[in-house]
């Protein structure tokens, strides 16, 4: 197992405990020099806020240990192409590479809809790694919302 997939996992295992807890499962790391500096899960219903995104908690807690705002020697691996803000907040810390494991067609903000990450007309830009560890970052999105979907029929059928 190579470097990327061994990080891709511990994202995987964020992933895991925002599932646990009823939310989307979406998790990130970054990392330095092989060591986690941040890590984060989704957690927007549990934290009502729509910042509460793997992204964002993970740049706090990351920005927190080095002591700086720049995440200049970093990668940031998430189980999710980012969204938009989370993209923008990736540029913001100055993380130079980004290693996603499953692309959005939702609200991908690395290529998928739009690229962020690599605007040539903003100050700095991302080196971009996609489909790590991409069928276990897609199965537990896919899982996640089939187990949704079930509860959400159950419950009309409980309430008619």
């Amino acid at each position: 197992m190579n470097d990327d997939e061994k990080m891709m996992r511990k994202a995987l295992a964020q992933a895991r405990l925002a599932m646990r807890h009823g939310e989307v499962p979406i998790g990130c790391v970054i990392v330095k020099d092989g060591e986690i500096l941040g890590r984060g899960y989704n957690r927007r219903n549990t934290d009502r806020s729509p910042l509460a995104h793997a992204e964002i908690t993970a740049i706090r807690r990351a920005c927190r240990v080095i002591g700086d705002w720049r995440l200049e020697d970093c990668t940031i691996y998430i189980t999710l192409e980012p969204c938009q803000m989370c993209a923008g907040a990736i540029i913001q810390a100055r993380i130079p590479r980004v290693v996603i494991g499953a692309d959005s067609d939702k609200a991908g903000s690395g290529g998928s809809i739009i690229n962020i990450l690599q605007n040539p007309d903003f100050m700095h830009q991302a080196e971009i790694t996609r489909g790590v560890l991409e069928p276990e970052c897609s199965a537990i999105l896919k899982q996640f919302f089939r187990e949704l979907r079930t509860r959400n029929r159950s419950e009309q059928t409980n309430h008619a």
